[in-house]
């Protein structure tokens, strides 16, 4: 058994209170620091198998909040609206409907199935990050909140730039439930501006 499969801490934990996976852990301190989830409220949770993080927001947002979760594979048991499709092929138009309006907080925990080479890993994680900051350009209502895990590696630091031009607050935090030898970090964008104004042509 690899270390990634021995249960820790965090695992124990997540059985114990009935939680999907050990990743409730890391959006709960996000949470504590950034003050992302209240109660009612419109969330989209991109690639959201297995469900841990909405299952955690539904406990802390209650009842009355509007819960979307998208991901290519079957997420049984979701506690809102579950959607299988590509969230590169999600529209505002199925958020609105389903959320009642657009998202108060659009988060991603979107990773590859891992290959074990470095720099490939880091490009494919990037390029799921990159889908759902083109996601919450398009549903997120004006000064939202988009919480995205990130590979670090060569192509972060545009990443982090694109997301800076696109909120007024951005953060990169490391929670404890993030294993020692993992590359992963988040990004916390709050005060969603929009997309930032194509420049003017020359001449």
């Amino acid at each position: 058994m690899s270390r990634y499969q021995r249960p820790d801490h965090y695992t124990r934990k997540a059985r114990a209170e009935g939680l999907p996976a050990r990743s409730a852990y890391k959006l709960e301190e996000l949470d504590e620091h950034h003050h992302l989830v209240r109660r009612g409220g419109r969330y989209l949770d991109l690639g959201c198998r297995p469900g841990s993080w909405s299952s955690w927001i539904r406990r802390q947002a209650g009842a009355d909040a509007r819960l979307l979760g998208v991901d290519v594979e079957p997420c049984d048991g979701y506690p809102g609206t579950f959607l299988r499709m590509s969230v590169e092929d999600l529209t505002a138009a199925q958020v609105a409907e389903v959320l009642g309006g657009p998202a108060d907080v659009v988060l991603s925990d979107m990773a590859p199935n891992t290959s074990g080479a470095r720099d490939l890993d880091h490009l494919r994680q990037i390029a799921l990050a990159e889908a759902a900051l083109a996601v919450a350009e398009r549903v997120l209502a004006p000064g939202g909140a988009f919480v995205c895990k990130v590979f670090d590696g060569r192509d972060a630091p545009a990443f982090v730039q694109a997301v800076r031009e696109r909120f007024t607050t951005v953060r990169r935090h490391k929670p404890k439930a993030v294993r020692s030898n993992s590359r992963e970090f988040f990004l916390v964008g709050t005060g969603f501006r929009g997309a930032p104004a194509d420049p003017a042509p020359a001449g």
